[in-house]
């Protein structure tokens, strides 16, 4: 069910993201899929490219750095409409696999203002990642006797997207806008402590909605909140 925070479980929600002129993701909280059951794991990945041309008569070669590839993660979804599922919230997921699968494609799919696919923001715990489907395969493993389809394991893979202006933070190896965590001051709230940090004051959603905060805006002297690396 798009959009749909439980209180009770955190689940892994998938959001449509817009990017504006600056480079900035914006995030369209009205499209996005909330899994009915969490993925058993995910796998995140980075590369690095060395250039290995040798010359003439070397024996050996000497890695020459080159550049860093975009982050990825892929991980496995079970889309179930038979209803055995025991739902955290009665509802969530109660639509057949055919309709679950169609909402799950429009959040990801072709943009067709921009002309390309959608960009992305996963969010799940301590994970946050901005990028656009790569590729999605569909195993319908169970049916009705009349062949609809009753569940579904869907493989998604995403890869990684990043502003001009977040990757020269992050190309700040020493810089604190990483992972920390910051004491709250008199005065301060979130989208300030976001923009001072990932110099986004976007981001104060999901920093709240990871810290668990009832109401951003009233942030206490002495809470103690955690940043989580861009990703």
């Amino acid at each position: 069910m798009a959009g749909l925070s439980t209180g009770i479980k955190s689940l892994l929600e998938i959001t449509a993201c817009s990017v504006d002129d600056s480079g900035n993701i914006n995030a369209e909280e009205s499209d996005s899929f909330e899994v009915m059951i969490n993925p058993s794991s995910y796998s995140f990945e980075r590369s690095v490219c060395f250039n290995k041309k040798a010359g003439i008569g070397q024996i050996g070669n000497s890695l020459k750095y080159n550049k860093v590839k975009e982050d990825k993660v892929k991980f496995d979804l079970v889309i179930d409409g038979t209803g055995v599922v025991n739902l955290p919230v009665p509802g969530l997921g109660s639509d057949d696999v055919k309709t679950q699968i169609e909402s799950l494609s429009k959040v990801l799919g072709y943009d067709g203002q921009e002309h390309e696919p959608k960009h992305s923001r996963l969010l799940w715990g301590s994970l946050i990642f901005f990028g656009r489907m790569e590729s999605m395969s569909i195993e319908y493993t169970l049916f009705k006797p009349s062949g609809v389809p009753l569940r579904a394991k869907v493989k998604l893979a995403f890869a990684g997207f990043m502003s001009d202006n977040k990757e020269s933070l992050l190309a700040n190896r020493s810089s604190p806008d990483l992972s920390h965590v910051i004491e709250v001051k008199a005065g301060d709230n979130l989208p300030l402590l976001c923009n001072r940090i990932y110099k986004d004051s976007t981001y104060y959603i999901d920093v709240a909605r990871i810290n668990k905060l009832d109401n951003f805006r009233q942030l206490l002297p002495g809470d103690k909140l955690y940043f989580p690396p861009l990703k």
